[in-house]
């Protein structure tokens, strides 16, 4: 006979009613078993009989010298086991979530910053997170911003501002445009160029769709530069446009943090840097606004911070 409630619904077995029914089927004593699970005797004998009751089946035999499983007890013995189980699975998910810094973080980055600022992350996520999964995608910034807003990635680490609804910034540092060129250019090794001299020289870009071709484009407008002035378009990444540079199609702008890696592998590139205040462009970690990670991401935004003291950038003070 099934116990039914005053809502009309057979009643539901308690996972206490569970562990004690778990814990007689374990030892086959009920003195043993209440020990076992820290409850005492009467109270262990009353959640068995309780769950006997809520389940309409006789679970235990009970003679005056032992306890014996009934079939419908050692069948059951099973599927409770398996309750308590994955209800202990439950709980120590739960204890992860609510732990900073465990489990997957799926990380989208732009590729003009991807190769510069990686370096510096990992060896963050390294040293001080040990505990986390950082997961790296590396795509345009269009592209990683359906993928937060979807929740396919956690966090994006990106040039700003975007200027979407429902996404917040957590800055991380600003850094100057540089002026790369081919060796023998006339404004190359200057610490002294004006922008002005954007408005004519031949400029060469990154494709569409790449935010710091936009970027520059502003740069360039900002300094006079007319529509009409050639600015050419022929490369995915930044290591091909700078071997274009050095083989003497045009110049082009790159981040600070790019030049060392990108103008290094070629002798016959120069660098020309812009008088203050120099163009720049400000990089930030990237969330979905009110994301139940949020302080989680606050703290890291923060202790990148603290990482990028070794960077040619201007670190952000934090919000």
């Amino acid at each position: 006979m099934t116990y039914v409630n005053q809502t009309g619904r057979p009643k539901q077995p308690s996972l206490s009613q569970l562990r004690a029914f778990a814990a007689v089927a374990e030892h086959l004593h009920f003195r043993d078993a209440a020990a076992a699970i820290g409850m005492s005797q009467p109270a262990l004998s009353g959640a068995v009989s309780a769950l006997e009751v809520a389940l309409g089946v006789q679970l235990i035999e009970r003679t005056t010298r032992k306890v014996l499983l009934s079939p419908a007890g050692e069948r059951l013995a099973l599927r409770a086991h398996a309750v308590l189980e994955a209800v202990g699975e439950l709980m120590e998910e739960a204890e992860a979530v609510r732990a900073p810094f465990t489990g997957v973080l799926r990380l989208g980055v732009i590729p003009t910053v991807a190769p510069y600022l990686l370096p510096t992350v990992l060896k963050l996520v390294h040293d001080r997170y040990p505990e986390l999964d950082l997961q790296v995608h590396e795509e345009q910034t269009s592209s990683l911003l359906d993928g937060l807003a979807a929740g396919r990635l956690d966090l994006l680490l990106l040039a700003v501002p975007l200027g979407v609804p429902g996404v917040t910034e957590l800055p991380l540092f600003d850094e100057d445009f540089v002026l790369v060129m081919e060796k023998e250019h006339p404004l190359g090794g200057r610490f002294d160029v004006p922008r002005e001299t954007l408005r004519d020289l031949p400029l060469l870009l990154l494709d569409e769709g790449h935010c710091l071709r936009d970027q520059a484009l502003d740069i360039c407008r900002e300094a006079g530069r007319t529509q009409g002035a050639p600015v050419t378009t022929t490369a995915a990444g930044l290591s091909t446009l700078v071997q274009l540079v050095a083989g003497g199609l045009g110049v082009t702008l790159l981040p600070r943090t790019a030049v060392t890696v990108e103008t290094g592998r070629n002798e016959a590139l120069s660098t020309g840097y812009f008088t203050d205040p120099a163009p720049s462009r400000r990089v930030a970690l990237a969330v979905r606004a009110g994301t139940a990670r949020y302080e989680e991401f606050a703290e890291f935004a923060e202790a990148l911070r603290g990482a990028m003291t070794d960077l040619p950038v201007r670190v952000a003070e934090g919000g």
